[in-house]
């Protein structure tokens, strides 16, 4: 799938971000305008946090469809599955929250899917957190390579059977909203050595899922972050309010976690250890198609929710709009290659 470059093989990875369906219609839209580039068929890895994980997943589930983008904007324009999820798993007994939204996924994405079977794609991460050891916890397939989960400290095991809609939901689980998947010894082998592990949303890791693109094994030449998260909002009336005040910090800590990140893929390709980096945020005005269309885009809310006509407009087409003027400006080799 590399993209031949003055006569050299050049491996593409695209890291798609949290943000509910807000961040899925952003990255769809980045998908669409890499299509029409000409580079979206040469992108060698996906790496993907929670909305991003849902987006990642269903393009690369329908790979050899032409159809793939329209299968996932068709989903974004009509299903809403959060309340539903939450009210559900209240209510009955038998079936947790989590559960719910894993059904939903697979009901509507995925029918049934194992990692295996998004093997014919290419490279594909779906990014949680392991509460057990607060470490990047990761879902692998496709590439031509094994299906795989695990982490770099408790270890990896073979996952070639795992459900993906289990998968994207671990990696969307947000909380409190959500459950975190619980993964005992019966399924992931390496759990044994803390009980169990238990598994949720790869926001609170990093929302951008930005470890695989820097992982030697993966050698990636040039990388692409699309980033549909929260951006952090000044404030002029801060919260004097102690549970207001916690939700704050969190997000003051998102926003850290963001900065270093970017930081971390530029210092390491300046240091000639890393791939090109070529980032972007929803937030951002440089190279937005229509005036207005980041602060429109930034204000849709990040839930699970579907989106109006308007939303889809103006969230596809300021992710097209972005990813276009990063290429162009920072590696234009990459149009027409």
């Amino acid at each position: 799938m590399a993209l031949t470059i003055g006569g050299t093989a050049r491996r593409i990875g695209l890291a798609l971000s949290g943000g509910g369906f807000r961040a899925a219609a952003f990255h769809l839209g980045v998908m669409r305008r890499l299509a029409a580039l000409g580079i979206l068929e040469h992108v060698d890895l996906f790496t993907c946090v929670s909305g991003g994980s849902i987006a990642g997943a269903t393009v690369i589930k329908h790979w050899a469809d032409p159809a793939r983008l329209d299968i996932l904007d068709r989903y974004l324009r009509t299903r809403s599955i959060a309340v539903s999820s939450v009210i559900g798993g209240v209510l009955d007994p038998f079936e947790d929250r989590l559960d719910k939204l894993a059904a939903s996924y697979d009901r509507d994405l995925f029918d049934g899917a194992t990692l295996d079977g998004l093997g014919g794609g290419p490279r594909l991460y779906v990014n949680a957190t392991n509460l057990a050891t607060g470490n990047l916890f990761f879902f692998v397939t496709g590439g031509g390579k094994p299906a795989e989960m695990g982490e770099h400290e408790l270890g990896v095991v073979a996952a070639p059977g795992f459900p993906v809609c289990r998968a994207v939901a671990a990696s969307s689980a947000f909380p409190p909203v959500f459950p975190p998947l619980r993964l005992d010894a019966s399924s992931y082998a390496h759990a044994s050595s803390v009980e169990y592990v238990t598994l949720t949303d790869g926001g609170v890791y990093d929302n951008m899922g930005i470890n695989p693109l820097v992982r030697a094994r993966n050698a990636l030449d040039y990388v692409i972050v699309s980033d549909g998260g929260k951006p952090f909002a000044l404030d002029e009336r801060p919260t004097e309010s102690g549970a207001i005040v916690l939700k704050a910090a969190l997000d003051i800590m998102m926003e850290q976690i963001r900065g270093l990140e970017f930081d971390r893929l530029q210092h390491r390709h300046a240091a000639l250890k890393g791939p090109q980096p070529l980032w972007f945020s929803i937030d951002s005005r440089e190279g937005e198609a229509q005036a207005g269309d980041a602060a429109f885009a930034s204000s849709i809310k990040t839930n699970l929710t579907r989106l109006g006509r308007e939303e889809m407009d103006v969230l596809t087409r300021h992710g097209g709009a972005l990813v276009e003027a990063r290429i162009r400006r920072y590696a234009p080799e990459l149009i027409g290659a």
